[in-house]
């Protein structure tokens, strides 16, 4: 057995002890942004990763999710395991029908190593263009995934930051698959709400066959105040942009914990009050319940009830 590699200096561990929500979620909930870690000597990190985390396995994931009210949960690989998607399909298994995935691929991808991932319960591919988790991939090389994945009916989600959408939002129009947002875009929320940037953003949603998580705060916000502490009128800043997704697409907002919240430097949230978030830009308890149970159903387990 190999020996552990040590995590990146200054690395932040999950919040071991998160409080108990007040927001109480709708029956259903589904958390559409969470990851698993490992653990490192069952499931080794990729050489070529960009940082070494702490472990954080399937079934802290499981403790987390029952201890916050969620029902069902969507795990997107992490890429410090890079193409090796053996500890996502390992957590979805684990969770029974309760679990789907989001793999990473590369273009080489076997048509019997896609059928295999479905039968997991990968329902789709995660394309990454921040530049500091991954070496950018050339578009080639994703529109020839895109194509292999598309008669499976999975969708592509989307990691990118929204002041680089200008020369990206061409090409993501030509993929031949739905398209599912990661946080928004990440917006520049020092900008107007209505400013250009985010107004570009939501056209780019209008326009196209697009899913929007309204997830990370934590990573958005500059002002905040964090969800430490037991606040619950966390990264105010943040509050608009997620609102606006909400009212305009209301059929098509997802949400997600982004547990074990990889990367972050600042601090690491209490996840509870991550919790006490939702209701600041999903105001009423339609916009809750199309946010939290009623779309991630139809993505994700299209045609069952909950």
């Amino acid at each position: 057995m190999s020996v552990p590699s040590p995590r990146t200096p200054g690395w932040l561990d999950w919040y071991r002890d998160p409080s108990v929500p007040a927001f109480r979620l709708p029956a259903g909930t589904v958390d559409t942004h969470c990851h698993v870690f490992g653990p490192q000597a069952q499931f080794p990190f990729a050489p070529e990763r960009k940082y070494t985390p702490c472990d954080a396995g399937k079934d802290e994931l499981a403790a987390l999710h029952a201890r916050l009210g969620v029902s069902r949960a969507v795990v997107v690989q992490a890429t410090c395991h890079g193409a090796d998607n053996t500890a996502l399909t390992d957590a979805v298994r684990a969770a029974g029908d309760r679990a789907r995935g989001i793999a990473t691929v590369r273009p080489d991808v076997s048509g019997a190593e896609l059928r295999a991932l479905d039968a997991a319960g990968v329902r789709g591919v995660r394309f990454n263009f921040l530049r500091r988790l991954v070496d950018t991939s050339p578009k080639e090389d994703l529109t020839t995934i895109a194509a292999k994945i598309a008669p499976l009916g999975w969708h592509i989600v989307l990691y990118f930051e929204s002041a680089d959408l200008p020369e990206l939002e061409g090409f993501f129009g030509s993929l031949p698959t739905p398209l599912v947002v990661d946080h928004m875009g990440r917006p520049d929320v020092t900008q107007p709400v209505d400013g250009p940037q985010f107004a570009r953003f939501l056209r780019f949603v209008d326009t196209n066959d697009v899913w929007v998580k309204v997830t990370c705060p934590e990573r958005l916000s500059v002002t905040g105040p964090a969800a430490l502490h037991g606040e619950r009128n966390a990264y105010t800043d943040v509050v608009p942009f997620g609102r606006r997704v909400v009212e305009e697409f209301g059929d098509r907002v997802l949400w997600g914990t982004d547990w074990p919240h990889p990367n972050l430097t600042g601090h690491m949230p209490d996840d509870g009050l991550l919790v006490d978030h939702v209701p600041h830009i999903a105001v009423t308890p339609e916009q809750q319940r199309r946010l939290l149970v009623d779309n991630p159903m139809k993505l994700y387990w299209p045609g069952e009830g909950v």
